[in-house]
């Protein structure tokens, strides 16, 4: 890991809440991911499963976090298995957790190698009635690849098939949602590594740089800042490829009067950041540009005030619909007959602005959290408006991540990054 030693206290907070929401004698197991294969004998960078990191800060392979509140024996009411080291391991893979390294890391005093995991998950299992399985639940997962938790589950109902099942996402859902202030600051330091990349490409974009340079000079930044780099894989799109929402390929030449879509974000110790700019190739806006440009900052602006507790993730999305739709109007893009004959299952503003204003921020780009419940203090949501024009060969979209307040308006993580038209063409003709 690149980054610096991560509080255990943290982990030892998140373990109790949830340990708090469990059923008398029950178990939980939360597994760690694989190391996914490519090829002969490549493999893709490891990336822990964010339940187990959020739960232990364990960030290494072939790992399981067990959590038994009613154990017999006191020692096993927090469990870390981990993969025994060895010489050969140290020599081609590097350093891995011995037992006194998972507990400065962790905060758990029982460390067991995984290879005993099976004998002694049996002797805890005849204390237990109910089974805590940890699947994915998120309202936008799309897995097609069995992971270690399915294996898990499989062999688990196999071997065990009298106990009782219950689900921890639901659980986890609710818990990583609302963030522990030092969770706050490790996506504000992922957020400033993001700055320092953007404020780097502001003196570097210019007619005729590529989208791949683009992205070649934000991975610099982060990767000198101690992040993995990218949060989640990069859009730099230049012209007409801004209307792809998932344009990801970054392989086109800048051109003079073309807009840039930048949809980048550094990650930091697993925390993502998500940050949107527009900016103009050239270095000046034109003036539909600008026209558009403030149209989208303004939906922001009043997007980012609704976002208080109490606020509910649907009407909130409705409202800023409401509010993008007067917008489209002003610029000659709607009009009033095209909103009265509008299909209220896909409203007439969605032909410019089709996907959703918010998603809550964390350990996953797209994170967990409640979306049926009221709005809390220290839950973080992106704001990121946009309006798509390809007849007009540009779009932009704007974004920041938000930390919502228990009064007033939310906290910006990313305050320090230039969004208002000046500022970006200043940047950009020092």
């Amino acid at each position: 890991m690149k980054y610096d030693l991560i509080d255990s206290n943290l982990f030892i907070k998140n373990r109790q809440k949830f340990m708090a929401r469990m059923k008398p004698k029950s178990i939980a197991v939360f597994n760690s991911n694989d190391v996914y294969p490519i090829g002969a004998d490549s493999t893709m960078p490891f990336q822990q499963a964010r339940d187990l990191f959020y739960l232990s800060g364990v960030d290494q392979e072939e790992s399981i976090l067990v959590l038994f509140p009613d154990a017999y024996e006191k020692k096993h009411r927090e469990v870390l298995f981990v993969r025994e080291t060895n010489p050969h391991i140290a020599v081609w893979e590097g350093e891995k957790l011995s037992k006194e390294r998972a507990l400065e890391v962790s905060g758990i005093g029982t460390t067991y190698w995984l290879q005993d995991f099976d004998r002694i998950f049996y002797e805890l299992m005849t204390e237990v009635d109910t089974v805590y399985f940890n699947t994915n639940e998120h309202y936008r997962q799309s897995v097609e690849t069995q992971t270690r938790e399915d294996r898990f589950i499989l062999s688990c109902k196999a071997k065990f098939p009298a106990h009782k099942w219950e689900k921890s996402n639901p659980i986890l859902q609710d818990l990583r949602g609302t963030k522990e202030q030092q969770e706050i600051d490790l996506i504000q330091q992922a957020c400033k590594i993001t700055e320092k990349g953007f404020k780097r490409i502001l003196g570097f974009v210019k007619p005729g740089v590529w989208e791949y340079e683009i992205e070649a000079e934000f991975m610099h930044e982060f990767l000198r800042n101690r992040s993995r780099g990218f949060a989640y894989t990069p859009i730099v799109a230049s012209g007409n490829n801004a209307n792809v929402l998932h344009y990801v390929v970054n392989n086109q030449q800048c051109k003079e009067g073309d807009l840039l879509l930048l949809d980048v974000g550094a990650e930091y110790a697993n925390y993502a950041s998500d940050m949107t700019r527009t900016i103009p190739v050239s270095g000046r806006f034109t003036a539909r540009q600008k026209e558009v440009y403030s149209a989208v900052l303004n939906v922001k602006k009043l997007a980012t005030k609704m976002l208080v507790p109490g606020t509910m993730w649907k009407e909130y999305h409705e409202e800023v619909g409401r509010l993008m739709t007067s917008e489209l109007i002003g610029l000659g893009l709607l009009d009033k007959a095209d909103v009265q004959n509008e299909d209220p299952s896909w409203p007439a503003y969605k032909k410019y602005f089709m996907h959703g204003t918010s998603h809550h921020m964390g350990l996953d780009t797209h994170d967990y959290g409640p979306l049926k419940k009221p709005m809390q203090a220290n839950m973080v949501f992106t704001v990121e408006p946009g309006i798509y024009i390809p007849e007009e060969g540009f779009g932009i979209r704007l974004e920041d991540d938000m930390v919502i307040q228990e009064n007033g308006e939310p906290f910006n993580l990313m305050a320090g990054i230039p969004l208002e038209i000046e500022e970006i063409e200043d940047w950009m003709n020092r």
